[in-house]
């Protein structure tokens, strides 16, 4: 979807610092999205991202799709847990039959 969020993220960059600032989200769905930040993560690592409403959730990062600029764009997806995934976006998402 072409919707967007703020959202934070914390994890490890590719240098293993850890890290914790803002981010956006863009081409949300419900399992994942691209991120677009200022740091060089490694692919299939897990970062944390955290939603306006305080909500918690990991994502692997599967691939970068974009360097422009020092921004990089990440496409994550959702690391299967308990089942929190259905609304972490706080929006319904039509259904895919």
């Amino acid at each position: 979807m072409s919707l967007s969020a703020s959202v934070g993220l914390s994890g490890e960059d590719r240098l293993k610092c850890s890290f914790t600032m803002p981010a956006r989200a863009t081409n949300l769905n419900k399992h994942g999205a691209a991120v677009q930040l200022t740091r060089d993560l490694p692919v299939g690592s897990v970062v944390q991202l955290r939603n306006k409403n305080g909500g918690q959730i990991s994502a692997r990062i599967v691939a970068q799709l974009k360097l422009s600029q020092g921004v990089s764009t990440y496409a994550i997806e959702f690391v299967e847990q308990d089942g929190g995934v259905t609304n972490f976006w706080g929006i319904t998402f039509p259904s895919s039959a």
